[in-house]
């Protein structure tokens, strides 16, 4: 006589993800449904911009890290703009320069789209836009952990400064260093 099938078809074991793929959860996971700007859980960082709605009447400090993340980085891959986004949110926390996101950005020589300490006008129009208020979105509310994290300073792959600075990440276009 043949054995009994199980009642129970075994679970599979979690698949093996490298570390550079996930981020660490919340201190208190599943306590209840988050909102868009608390902390969330994505499987992926695509997933935590597409969540993310675009605020007509956005505040100050997001619209200027959104035209950040809008002029430094809007062709590169999420992960690049995400760390874009990090190093501007990594300044304002630094001690080492302003407290507010709006002035790092308009810094003197910190970032080649400023003209005159003045930022641009986006174009709200466009998707690029859209996917870098979605990003300016994720990174100020830690919604997903950058490559760059610790990285206060970046330059495109097509400079080369005399920076004597520890190299933490190559993303896209960019080089990020603490």
């Amino acid at each position: 006589m043949n054995a009994p099938y199980p009642s129970q078809v075994p679970t599979p074991p979690p698949p093996i993800v490298p570390a550079e793929w996930t981020r660490e959860e919340p201190a208190e996971a599943g306590t209840s449904s988050p909102a868009p700007t608390e902390t969330a859980s994505f499987d992926t960082l695509r997933d935590a911009v597409d969540a993310q709605s675009v605020p007509s009447d956005m505040d100050r400090q997001l619209k200027c890290l959104a035209t950040g993340i809008y002029y430094e980085a809007q062709g590169e891959p999420l992960h690049g703009q995400l760390a874009v986004a990090e190093v501007i949110l990594n300044r304002t926390r630094s001690g080492r320069f302003p407290t507010d996101v709006c002035k790092v950005l308009t810094q003197p020589g910190q970032f080649s789209f400023v003209r005159g300490g003045r930022l641009p006008a986006a174009q709200p129009a466009r998707q690029a836009w859209h996917t870098a208020v979605a990003v300016a979105k994720v990174a100020k509310n830690e919604l997903w952990e950058s490559k760059a994290g610790k990285a206060l300073f970046f330059h495109a792959r097509s400079v080369s400064p005399s920076w004597n600075r520890a190299k933490i990440a190559m993303l896209g276009n960019h080089i990020f260093y603490r």
